[in-house]
Parts: C-alpha cells; structure tokens; sequence
C-alpha cells in the first residue's frame, strides 16, 4: 500500500499542497520530510505523538525523516491556535529544553533494522547567527504585508492584537524549510493542522528565492488532523494536567492508564492514528469492541503499543503488574517503585519507623475521623493494610508491615487508598 494511501485510510490527512504530486513525488524518490517541534517545556506531550509516528511512518516506508527541534523559533513564540501572546522564556532555558526534546525524539523515533536514520537537527543552528540585515534582505522582501495578513496564525489575532515579533514567526519557519531545502533536499513539511499557514509559507519562500532558477522547484506540505475525543474534552488532558513523554512527568504506569481509559468510541481511531498494526489486526479489534467492549481487548492493546513505543517493554510489564496487583488486591507483591507510580495521587501520610497501633495510625494519617470511627472502621472490616482485611482492634503496625521499609497502604472501604511513607 502507498504511504499515501495508509494515512488516508487511517484518517490522517487533513491537507496536502498537491495529492497527485506528492504520490508520484513519493513514489519516484527517497524523500526526505521534517517536522517541527518547539521547546515550549523540558518534555513533548502526547499531542505531539501524532506527528511523531507520521516521521516513523515515513520512514518506514524507506524516506528520510529530520526532526526538527526549535531552538531558534522557541525564542520567539509560534501565535497559530493561540488568543494571546506566549511568555518568552531565556535562551538558557529554551536550549536547555532543546537538548531534552533532542533526546526524546532520538528514543522514540531510534531507528530499527533495515530504516533510514532519523535525523535531529536545531534550527538554532542558522537562525541563531542571522543578523536582522540577513533577516529582511534574504527573507522579509519575499513576503507582501497582505499575504502575511491573511494567513489565519495571523488574522485571527488581529483583533485582540499581535506583537511583530509573533508576527515575524511566519518568516522564521520558512527558513527553516528553505534551510533543510538547501542542505538536506528536504521536499516535504509536515505538520499539525494549525500549522498550513506556515507550511505554505515556506514553501512559498523556497519559490521565490529561487524563481530565476530554471529547475522546477517540487515541494510539499501536509498535515494531520487536530485529535478529539468522542466526549468532547480535550485529548491529551487529565484531571491532573498534561500526559507527558517525560516519565519523571507522567510514570509509565499512568501513561498506560491514559491509553487504556479510551473511550469505546475513541479507541479504534487512536489505534489508527497512533499505532502500527497493519488492517487485519485493526479490524480484528474492531469487531471485539462491537461484540465484546466490556473486555477492553482494543484498550489493552493500545496501551501497550503506546507504552512500549515511548517508554519499554519492561515499563509495559510493570504497568500492567501494578494494574493486576491494585484489581487484585494483592499489593505486597509490588515494589517501592511501582508503589511510587500506582499510588502517586493518592493521600499520604510521613511516620517513623517506631511500631504503632492501627487505631492510632488511622486517626493520624486521618484515615478515619475519630478513634471511635477508627474502632467502628476495623471491627465492621473496612480496613486492609497491604491488601488485608484487619480486623484485630489491638493490631500493631510493625517493620513486618513496611513494603521495601518504605511504604504501607492502607485501604478504607472499596476504593480509598492512603500510602503511609516512613522517615
């Protein structure tokens, strides 16, 4: 199947300058395409998965994909599908967070046997020395005031207002696609729909700077759909924030909660955009979310494509152990470290180490209100320490009840959970 054809039907072509061209471009030559990707924090988010795996597809079908990290542009502020102007952060800070996105990309796009290499580059590296001569001489004269004005980056902030330098970052891109052009024979740009405008823009660019050349110029753009979910909230987001790549951000095992909560009428669609499971392996999944959704078979799937894919095979084990382990109830087989992922969220509590009753620790930890609800708590069986009921009034927590020596979960009731860290 061409390229082309797998992302149409996995739906995820939202616009491309000249489909016919692009086919042929594709099917003539090793292409070579990059992505862009700003360091607004120290860490990619899921949002930035769908680009990512289109490089990865494209490279597996034998292009040549470049990563493209913003050092440069990140300085500036890209205003597409923003209402108001980014905070600029340090050069420090934004080279800093390069160097994090460098490695992340560099993991998760690492390239397996019989692929192209996946280029990383920083566009630090030619915006970085341009002087603001070089800036409007070999750039600024090729674009009209009204071409930029039309561009919706731009004319959708007109009215709440736009500083120039946001407004210059049209230009900025374009470069970039201009730079990879010359150096790279870089032909195609893709990108997340809300970036059209700036893709268009360097590919314009690229034409005109180079309209007295008599070689035609072939060069392209494409980008993928914005994602949303079939409930209406915005995908990628938590009661407790952003699903990060970094897993000091996000642990592997909430990174797999995340995929493995979708809802039934999102799953087979993030199956598609996000993994490489060919069409008889999707259609498979699809009928089991028709005939059987309470399985959950197309989740699990989805949350182990995933978590393999950003973090390892041993964080998808260890995931699903924690995930076994809490349905469970079986949760002294469970290291510290999985004890830090499964119960991130949940309450806790800082003892020492001395031996003390469980009614005591109850009323301290603020488990139970009172210690005659503590007592009420342990005898009426509402209260399991490490997965066990307890039910003794005179029970002492001990050394014997400290998981690794750092950790005792207490349970109250069927769902409330309540770690107890030791100094």
């Amino acid at each position: 199947m061409h390229i082309l054809e797998d992302l149409e039907k996995r739906g995820l072509i939202n616009q491309v300058t000249d489909r016919e061209g692009l086919e042929k471009h594709l099917t003539e030559n090793e292409v070579t395409l990059y992505c862009g990707f700003d360091p607004t924090a120290d860490s990619l988010h899921i949002g930035h998965l769908v680009p990512l795996v289109m490089l990865k597809r494209f490279q597996k079908a034998g292009h040549k994909p470049i990563a493209l990290v913003g050092g440069g542009t990140g300085m500036i502020g890209d205003p597409s599908g923003r209402s108001t102007e980014r905070s600029l952060n340090t050069e420090e800070v934004v080279q800093g967070y390069s160097e994090s996105l460098k490695q992340q990309i560099s993991k998760i796009l690492e390239v397996d046997k019989n692929e192209n290499e996946v280029v990383v580059r920083n566009n630090y590296e030619w915006l970085g020395s341009m002087t603001v001569i070089d800036f409007l001489r070999d750039a600024g004269k090729h674009f009209g005031v009204n071409y930029m004005l039309a561009k919706e980056s731009v004319s959708a902030r007109i009215e709440q207002g736009i500083s120039f330098t946001e407004f210059s970052y049209m230009i900025l891109q374009s470069l970039d696609f201009q730079q990879l052009y010359t150096q790279e024979n870089c032909t195609l740009q893709i990108g997340g729909s809300d970036q059209w405008g700036n893709i268009t823009a360097g590919m314009e660019l690229i034409r005109r700077a180079r309209e007295n050349e008599e070689e035609e110029i072939k060069v392209f753009g494409l980008t993928v759909p914005l994602i949303t979910k079939a409930d209406g909230t915005k995908f990628g987001k938590t009661a407790g924030g952003s699903i990060w790549l970094d897993p000091e951000k996000t642990s592997p095992y909430e990174f797999y909660q995340f995929w493995i909560n979708s809802d039934d009428r999102d799953v087979m669609k993030f199956l598609r955009y996000f993994t490489f499971l060919n069409e008889d392996e999707l259609n498979e999944l699809e009928k089991e979310v028709e005939n059987h959704p309470e399985n959950r078979v197309a989740q699990r799937r989805l949350a182990e494509e995933m978590t393999r894919m950003v973090h390892s095979q041993e964080a998808v084990e260890q995931a699903q152990k924690i995930t076994a382990s809490l349905f469970s109830g079986d949760l002294k087989s469970l290291s510290a470290s999985e004890i830090e992922q499964g119960f991130k969220d949940v309450p806790s509590f800082q003892v020492g180490k001395e031996a003390i009753g469980i009614v005591d620790l109850l009323v301290n930890a603020k488990i139970s209100p009172s210690k005659r609800q503590a007592r009420e708590d342990v005898t009426n069986g509402a209260i399991y320490i490490n997965g066990e009921r307890q039910q003794d009034l005179n029970y002492v927590i001990t050394e014997a009840d400290r998981i690794d020596d750092k950790f005792t979960i207490v349970r109250r009731g069927k769902k409330k959970y309540f770690l107890i860290r030791y100094n």
